[in-house]
């Protein structure tokens, strides 16, 4: 069957295409004091508004575009509540038992708080708390996972170890040695999500301005001045929240992380038969490899599956090909609907795959890097940041709080996820030979 895809205007992700509910809101006009600015209106953004408006504080947003215009109207719509790459014990030998512990807690109660925030603002975002799974490709692998799902049971958290015939009973996939599922996981529509969250702050009384771009920001005796094109904002505290999309208007922050462009493929809806056998919970899952997997259902049965870029020209049109055929080869179906949708986004990954907040001086303040884990950890990093608008001192946050620590050699490491994708993807197949040694 063909692959073909159909090209929408200006890569516009599937869920900005089928998402209703579009408030368009005005552009920035003259002069406003509030007590917080937050430059960006993504997930952290939105959140963060939300929290501090609670609050009683005077909020705005600049979204230089719309509403989940970046990497938030662009992932998958996994709600992922834990670390990727990471665990809990390593965390706290690295950090310390009490900051440790305290960013563990942190990520552990990140998707309960996204599922509580729907149901609370009556968010109408296709929202199912299920269970997110990852299955293990191999053995080596499951004993990680087996070990992972340990470690957040002891710290309270809803999690299942799974053996092979679990895994496809729960996927309808084959060939997994096991895996683990955390229930408080989930999936939804992260652009629905994102306008619930909107309006909910505008209603808790943050004002959201769109089409405003701020081109600086400018430390006053008493607070910042960010200028945009046809206004400014006085702030007392100003949050950066532009995450991976925010270089041109700090370049230094741009060198603190990778950043790593993801493409997401979304298919055509799969026959009530199939879909009855694949994924018949509506889990979301992310699998074990170094070239990840990842597959879920939307509310109309498309499945949405995603991959990274191959160094190369002509990747807009060869990669989502090569996903949809991944997404194939895996499901074990060779008349795989033919592609509808095709899109990309940019994460920001540390070093360390860990969320943190920058200091870029007195109340002025960065957070982002969620690793592939945006949805909940941003929701969550919203909460915290509310708080340290309020006055809690940042040594009191849980999440790391530092200058900016540019990653050595950004130059040339910025390019190091794409660049060996074929070697990732080789060491995959010889973990599967049993050649992990080499």
């Amino acid at each position: 069957m063909s692959a073909a895809v159909r090209q929408e205007a200006h890569d516009v992700s599937l869920w900005h295409a089928v998402s209703r509910n579009r408030r368009d809101r005005p552009a920035l006009q003259g002069e406003l004091n509030v007590d917080l600015a937050i430059v960006g209106g993504g997930f952290s953004g939105l959140s963060t508004a939300l929290h501090a408006a609670e609050k009683g504080m005077s909020v705005a947003i600049l979204e230089a575009e719309t509403i989940a215009w970046g990497a938030t109207g662009r992932n998958a719509g996994l709600v992922v509540p834990n670390f990727a790459k990471r665990d809990p014990d390593d965390i706290i030998a690295e950090l310390g038992p009490e900051r440790g512990e305290r960013l563990v807690d942190f990520a552990a109660g990140s998707a309960d708080l996204v599922f509580d925030l729907i149901k609370r603002h009556n968010i109408e975002c296709d929202a199912l708390q299920n269970g997110w799974i990852q299955p293990a490709h191999t053995p080596a692998a499951l004993k990680k996972t087996r070990s992972r799902a340990e470690q957040w049971a002891r710290r309270g958290r809803p999690t299942v170890t799974l053996d092979s015939a679990a895994v496809t009973e729960l996927t309808g996939l084959r060939g997994y040695s096991g895996g683990w599922m955390d229930r408080s996981g989930g999936v939804l529509n992260p652009v629905e999500y994102a306008r619930g969250l909107a309006d909910a702050a505008e209603k808790a009384g943050a004002r959201l301005f769109e089409h405003t771009r701020v081109a600086s920001i400018d430390r006053m005796a008493d607070g910042s001045t960010l200028r945009t094109t046809a206004g400014a904002v006085r702030a007392g505290k100003v949050l950066v929240a532009t995450n991976a999309y925010g270089s041109a208007l700090n370049p230094l922050l741009a060198r603190t992380y990778i950043p790593l462009k993801v493409f997401q493929i979304a298919t055509a809806p799969l026959p009530p038969d199939i879909r009855t056998r694949l994924l018949p919970g509506g889990h979301g899952i992310g699998d074990t490899r170094r070239n990840l997997f990842t597959c879920r259902f939307d509310s109309q049965n498309r499945l949405i599956s995603g991959g990274m870029q191959i160094v190369g020209t002509g990747a807009e049109t060869r990669v989502p090909q090569t996903v949809w055929r991944r997404l194939a080869r895996h499901l074990d179906l060779p008349d795989l609907p033919p592609l509808a949708y095709s899109w990309t986004g940019v994460a920001a990954v540390t070093p360390d795959f860990l969320p943190r907040l920058i200091d870029l001086g007195p109340g002025l303040i960065a957070g982002f890097a969620c690793n592939g884990r945006g949805i909940a950890m941003t929701t969550a990093m919203g909460k915290v940041l509310a708080d340290w608008a309020s006055g809690v001192d940042t040594q009191d946050l849980p999440l790391p709080f530092a200058p900016p620590s540019p990653v050595p050699f950004h130059g040339v490491v910025r390019y190091a996820p794409n660049v060996l994708l074929p070697w990732s993807m080789l060491r995959d197949r010889l973990d599967k030979l049993g050649l992990t040694g080499l």
